[in-house]
């Protein structure tokens, strides 16, 4: 029986590359998209449902049917997010809220679920987040505080899943990209040197392998991808 991977944010740049790389692997997918979004999309690797992972009950559900469906989630990649400029000048509880609604608590309330259900499984699973490294590396975060703010908890959630999950081989890391090599971002910033970003794609093979039988033994709860910058 194929493995299988929980993935929200799968319609994005990141979403798409480990959706490529997870169907090598043969994984049978299940990504979240928006309420409305489904018809927009066709991923003929992938079964999409429609949650709304701000609202904690929606998204249980959606990790609850995936579960009895197929009978357990092996690897949930928590990739959903948001980004906003902004230091303590400009930076009120509003946007503040957002950015914790969109990364911390859309992280949070999947997975919950899913830990609890692989705290269940004989042989755990893997969950994994998307840190930022503003939230590493206070120089540049001052100047996106809610965001990295926002991004900074999802290292702490990680250390209290593993001190929890460690005997039950529910492992939990955060990756942490630099600036990701997408379109978008190239047309954010046309004069940067993009050879010194990351690809999505190395992202992508990094998930991969620590979600897979090679990587087992690997319990690095932070992974920071760099590229050359």
């Amino acid at each position: 029986m194929k493995k299988v991977a929980y993935i929200t944010g799968c319609t994005g740049n990141l979403g798409k590359a480990v959706i490529a790389e997870l169907s090598k692997e043969g994984y049978h997918i299940v990504g979240t998209v928006l309420p409305g979004e489904k018809n927009e999309h066709s991923f003929t690797e992938t079964e999409l449902i429609e949650v709304d992972l701000t609202n904690e009950k929606k998204s249980r559900q959606a990790v609850e049917d995936t579960i009895k469906k197929y009978g357990g989630i092996d690897i949930a990649l928590l990739l959903v997010g948001g980004f906003a400029m902004g230091s303590i000048y400009n930076t009120d509880g509003t946007a503040l809220k957002k950015m914790y609604g969109l990364n911390f608590e859309t992280a949070y309330y999947t997975a919950r679920p899913v830990f609890l259900q692989m705290m269940e499984q004989i042989y755990g699973g893997r969950i994994v987040l998307i840190g930022s490294r503003p939230s590493l590396v206070s120089h540049q975060g001052k100047d996106v505080l809610a965001y990295g703010l926002s991004k900074s908890l999802l290292f702490k959630l990680a250390e209290f899943l593993n001190a929890e999950g460690g005997k039950k081989n529910v492992v939990t890391s955060v990756i942490v990209p630099s600036i990701i090599d997408t379109p978008e971002n190239r047309n954010a910033m046309p004069d940067a040197d993009y050879s010194t970003w990351i690809k999505a794609e190395e992202i992508a093979k990094t998930i991969a392998f620590i979600c897979s039988d090679r990587g087992k033994s690997y319990r690095e709860p932070i992974i920071k991808l760099y590229g050359n910058s």
